[in-house]
């Protein structure tokens, strides 16, 4: 099992994405952010069903980052409640794992 993430978080526009995903990948916390720019959501939120067009984000992370991943879309996100979900890697290319280590945080 590998100690890499894929943590999938939801924005309310492309812009918003991007800023987040420059962020987190200037910062070292990702090895990459891929931006699905058109997702449709259908949730609750205040007791009401909503149905929103949103952009996705798939963020390349380790578990060691995870915190400040997630404390750094919390500050960047505009919504109250942002999707921050992370799921392990479990399997992958060895060479692709081991850029996206060298791309991460020296030692995370």
């Amino acid at each position: 099992m590998s100690d890499k993430l894929i943590v999938f978080v939801t924005s309310a526009n492309v812009a918003e994405a991007e800023v987040i995903a420059r962020a987190l990948v200037e910062n070292r916390l990702a090895a990459c952010v891929n931006i699905v720019p058109q997702v449709r959501s259908i949730y609750r939120w205040e007791g009401k069903v909503e149905d929103s067009a949103e952009c996705l984000l798939l963020v390349k992370t380790s578990r060691a980052l995870f915190e400040q991943v997630r404390a750094e879309v919390q500050r960047l996100h505009s919504y109250q409640v942002p999707e921050i979900v992370a799921v392990p890697i479990e399997q992958g290319a060895e060479n692709y794992l081991a850029w996206l280590s060298d791309c991460l945080k020296a030692g995370d």
